[in-house]
């Protein structure tokens, strides 16, 4: 099993997205990359914690290689604009990828360069190492399943569950959106 923390925005759309995927045996939403033990929601959107909304994907690679987890992670966010995805904006909706060791670092930044392919040299995609994860409070957890009428729901994670699903079509499971 190998674990990844990646931050790419809201934390609904990541956790909606990897739920889907085969090999995927946990995702938890959460916060990172800040300062401040056991931060809350609205700690975390006010700005003044530094944490990222971000999501803790647990994936078993002999199922799904990590190139793929990492390669939908940059499909589904622009790692181009800093610390705003779509209408949210602040450096807790920044794209990051928090990294547990050396090994994973190298994992990350390959990935990056991959991505440079589609979005150029203008990636601002922070790479750190992992402090303490936070897992995000109980409505946060499988918030698009969870609130389906949600018009967030709707407009901005479906079309990144359908965009993902086009591409990657044989990592998804059987589940539709």
């Amino acid at each position: 099993m190998a674990t990844y923390v990646l931050a790419g925005g809201c934390f609904w759309c990541l956790d909606a997205l990897y739920r889907r995927l085969q090999g995927v045996v946990d995702v938890v939403s959460g916060y990172t990359g800040g300062y401040g033990d056991e931060p809350i929601y609205y700690q975390v959107t006010s700005g003044n914690t530094g944490h990222a909304e971000a999501v803790r994907v647990t994936f078993d690679e002999t199922v799904i290689p990590k190139e793929v987890i990492l390669d939908i992670f940059f499909l589904v966010h622009d790692p181009t604009t800093l610390n705003r995805q779509g209408a949210d904006e602040g450096t807790e909706y920044r794209s990051a990828m928090f990294y547990n060791d050396q090994a994973q670092e190298a994992e990350f930044a390959a990935a990056l360069q991959r991505a440079k392919s589609h979005w150029g040299n203008n990636i601002v995609t922070e790479l750190s190492p992992l402090n303490e994860f936070y897992p995000a409070e109980d409505e946060h957890q499988d918030y698009f399943d969870k609130n389906p009428g949600n018009s967030y729901c709707s407009i901005i994670i479906l079309p990144k569950i359908i965009k993902a699903r086009a591409t990657y079509t044989q990592w998804f499971k059987e589940v539709e959106v």
